[in-house]
């Protein structure tokens, strides 16, 4: 019991500070509005408020402060256009996830529970500086005893438990601005906390990872622009993971003012290529495609790193996905709400013909414009005030890859301003084009539906007989859910009721008449009899009553 009072009041300890945290970076308002001050200490006040203009740095860098749970969480708010402000979306896109390296000591703690050997057996050398590191973990040059070169990624020991943490506090945190706060009614915040924690507590599973890169190293074996590094499965565990070493830059400590325009397009087009053919041939795409998880080689081919976050599309979805690619690049714009539509974007049916407008007007503007000519911060955040304006809904297995073709944009604009897009689509599409009229996918196209409707055909009978047997059983039951009529069904519900009332209102003034003309004997009030006087006081009661639920909003 002690126990669990003192976590409590750690937490609310830690909530309290995250709210000065807040008031210190202008959000001070925002408490005081939605009745969070008593999370603040008395008599604090903000020393700025943040305005529309800035709202959103101010944002970032108070996630920054509060730590790398919080950046996490950042930039997954990042991903999602359909429910947060598009000045907001761009600025969160700024948080990176770097962080101060634990010391040596806790790493090779780490890995001697894990391997089950001392570093000194597992490894001919082990760098004790990290050449990378982030808040789940840090990654080390070292050499196995056969010398291959390896890149070992291990864990932090805190990293769970701290996250466990941090969760619980996200939990609370969307419990008070579900409860107190009316202008976030249209999203649910434990549904976004819930979003989160699935995805970091994956990253936590060195195993999920492993499977993700072996997954891309398959798929990109026979591509001789892409290295993607082998997993060494004897040095891996849930909480190590040990990669070959890829020798090359990192894309962001390329130089790319000294370097020749056309290497910087080579590289621009063969990043913009890989990440199509991830989505549009594989399926299987890296969903975190920033500068520092994207190597230049010695050789000149790209190299891929950093795969705890990797998105999965089904057969169906890049069938969709080629479509309104396809009608992107060729320009047919009228086409592109329904295929967004196909792909599961929810938007209200009435304004179909303002998406379309919106989409046009920003297609004419862009379209065939070289990157140098454009801001593509400015693009982006008119791509998500779209989003934002018109509420539109996003899939959630669609979340991870408009994070990954932001970023990837913004990538290629630093490597290469005068990149075109276009020029990589539209040949792209129609070998797509070319790839879905083949004989043999259309053989298998074929296949696949005959099945489909093989399947259907041998249900029906079965299907027809059972309804058939409800029928004759009387068991047979169908539901028709409409909107329309469960309002028109609530509205007589609440007519019912004030009619029921108004009758008991006329009843009581009826008999209470009745008692005062007839009645002679017995105690009297105000010149009427007692019981009179009861009927009609309980009567008016009732007709307040009745008047003042009309009165409020039609509500009884």
């Amino acid at each position: 019991m002690a126990t669990r009072e003192a976590r409590s009041q750690r937490s609310l300890g830690r909530l309290t500070e995250i709210a000065q945290v807040a008031v210190r970076h202008g959000f001070g308002y925002f408490l005081r509005r939605h009745r969070l001050s008593d999370l603040v200490p008395w008599g604090e006040r903000d020393p700025i408020e943040a305005t529309a203009s800035d709202r959103g740095r101010r944002l970032r860098e108070m996630l920054d402060e509060l730590g790398p749970t919080f950046v996490k969480f950042g930039q997954l708010l990042s991903t999602r256009p359909d429910v947060v402000p598009p000045d907001i979306v761009v600025e969160l896109r700024g948080l990176q996830d770097d962080v101060k390296p634990v010391p040596f000591g806790q790493v090779r703690g780490v890995l001697e529970a894990e391997l089950a050997l001392r570093v000194e057996q597992a490894f001919l050398e082990f760098d004790e500086l990290p050449i990378a590191s982030a808040s789940i973990g840090q990654v080390h040059r070292a050499v196995l005893p056969d010398g291959r070169e390896v890149a070992v990624k291990v864990q932090r020991p805190a990293a769970p438990s701290q996250i466990e943490a941090d969760l619980g506090l996200l939990y609370q945190a969307a419990r008070l601005l579900k409860e107190r706060v009316r202008a976030l009614e249209f999203i649910d915040p434990q549904e976004l906390v819930d979003e989160f924690a699935r995805s970091i507590r994956l990253e936590l599973d060195y195993g999920h990872e492993a499977r993700n890169a072996e997954t891309f190293h398959r798929n990109f074996v026979r591509n001789e622009d892409v290295v993607v590094p082998r997993v060494i499965r004897q040095y891996s565990t849930g909480r190590v993971l040990t990669l070959e070493f890829l020798r090359g830059k990192k894309v962001s400590e390329l130089d790319v003012e000294t370097m020749r325009p056309d290497e910087r397009r080579a590289i621009a087009y063969r990043m913009a290529d890989t990440w199509m053919t991830m989505v549009f041939r594989h399926g299987f795409f890296h969903a975190d495609p920033h500068p520092a998880n994207i190597f230049v080689l010695e050789t000149g081919q790209l190299g891929l790193v950093d795969f705890g976050q990797a998105g999965k599309l089904t057969d169906e979805d890049m069938a969709r996905l080629t479509r309104l690619f396809v009608d992107a690049a060729t320009e047919n714009i009228d086409s592109i709400p329904r295929r967004l539509r196909e792909l599961g974007v929810r938007y209200a049916a009435d304004r179909e013909e303002e998406f379309r407008d919106e989409l046009r007007t920003l297609f004419d503007r862009y379209y065939g414009v070289r990157l140098s000519d454009i801001d593509p911060l400015q693009v982006i955040r008119e791509g998500f005030q779209l989003i934002y304006s018109l509420n539109l809904r996003l899939p959630s297995r669609f979340v991870m890859l408009d994070k990954a073709i932001a970023t990837l944009a913004s990538v290629g604009t630093e490597v290469y301003p005068d990149f075109n897009v276009f020029e990589v689509a539209k040949p792209y599409a129609r070998g797509l084009l070319a790839d879905r009229f083949q004989p043999r996918v259309i053989a298998q196209r074929a296949r696949i539906e005959a099945l489909a409707l093989g399947s259907v055909a041998r249900e029906l009978p079965y299907q027809a007989h059972d309804v058939l047997e409800a029928l004759r059983d009387g068991t047979f039951k169908m539901t028709i859910s409409s909107p329309g009529v469960d309002h028109i069904d609530q509205h007589l519900h609440q007519a019912s009721n004030r009619i029921a009332v108004a009758l008991i209102v006329a009843g009581g003034l009826i008999g209470s008449s009745v008692i005062g003309v007839f009645a002679k004997s017995g105690p009297h009030i105000i010149g009427l009899h007692l019981l009179s006087f009861v009927g009609f006081m309980l009567s008016a009661t009732f007709g307040l009553w009745l008047i003042w639920g009309i009165l409020r909003h039609s509500r009884l």
